[in-house]
């Protein structure tokens, strides 16, 4: 067994520092305590569960169709929580589907297609879900953003709309500055590589006892994918956004501040 795998104890003693962030919240009346304790205890029941499924799916003998069936649930899960984080939003589904299916066929396409991986069951849903999870973040923050624009800057889109605008011409300048919000995080972690921080990749390969230069080689590939995953899923859903949030006449739906 390689020396570096976390056995139960160390999962345990990782907790710790949990507690220590529980106490500092609470000491501080952040009122986020309960918040920790529940996102813990989620994350260790959900990642548990699917180290089990993925036991099974990445056995040699199991069909590479149940991967695939993954990676479409992760697709359907994706564009669900973006949905449920901007309820204001009327049927936003339809475009987070077709964001995240986006997403999923020009990255995979290129992670698998040009061989950067090979097409097995241990490689696709793992890159599936690091490619689809980046992009949900930034696609819930463009419907978020396009969705306060709208509720904030109402009456200079309606001036451009009285004009003879469209939504989308009267909206350009708030969807823009939606879309660098959602964008520039993930462009600021592909930037700070190697000098802030060592991603989660390419840490998992280092500790696993790969080459370090092959270890960054994977890395870069899938930062890479992921930044412009991010990009695709960001424009697509916000641009979504601002259609759903137009009516047939061409005027904007009233709306509220999205919740966080």
């Amino acid at each position: 067994m390689n020396s570096n795998t976390v056995g139960w104890w160390g999962l345990a003693a990782s907790l710790i520092f949990v507690v220590v962030a529980i106490a500092l919240t609470s000491s501080f009346r952040l009122g986020l305590s309960r918040t920790i304790s529940i996102a813990t205890g989620r994350s260790l029941v959900q990642l548990l569960v699917v180290g089990s499924a993925l036991t099974l799916v990445i056995d040699p003998d199991t069909s590479l169709a149940w991967s695939w069936a993954w990676v479409a649930g992760i697709i359907v899960f994706a564009a669900y929580t973006v949905t449920r984080r901007v309820p204001q939003v009327p049927n936003l589904l339809p475009v987070t589907l077709a964001s995240n299916v986006a997403v999923a066929v020009v990255g995979l396409a290129i992670v698998f297609g040009f061989g950067v991986f090979d097409l097995d069951s241990r490689s696709l849903v793992p890159v599936s879900g690091m490619i689809i999870g980046n992009s949900m973040k930034s696609g819930v923050v463009a419907a978020m953003r396009v969705v306060e624009a709208s509720a904030e800057q109402r009456a200079e889109i309606e001036a451009g709309l009285a004009l003879g605008m469209s939504t989308r011409q009267a909206s350009a300048r708030f969807v823009r500055s939606a879309l660098r919000t959602a964008i520039s995080p993930q462009i600021e972690q592909t930037a700070g590589l190697g000098i802030v921080f060592l991603p989660g990749a390419m840490t998992g390969l280092l500790l696993a006892g790969a080459d370090p230069l092959d270890a960054v080689r994977a890395q870069l590939a899938l930062m890479y994918v992921i930044l412009s995953g991010t990009v695709v899923g960001s424009i697509v859903t916000g641009l979504g956004t601002v259609s759903r949030l137009t009516t047939p006449a061409e005027t904007l739906r009233v709306t509220h501040r999205a919740s966080r």
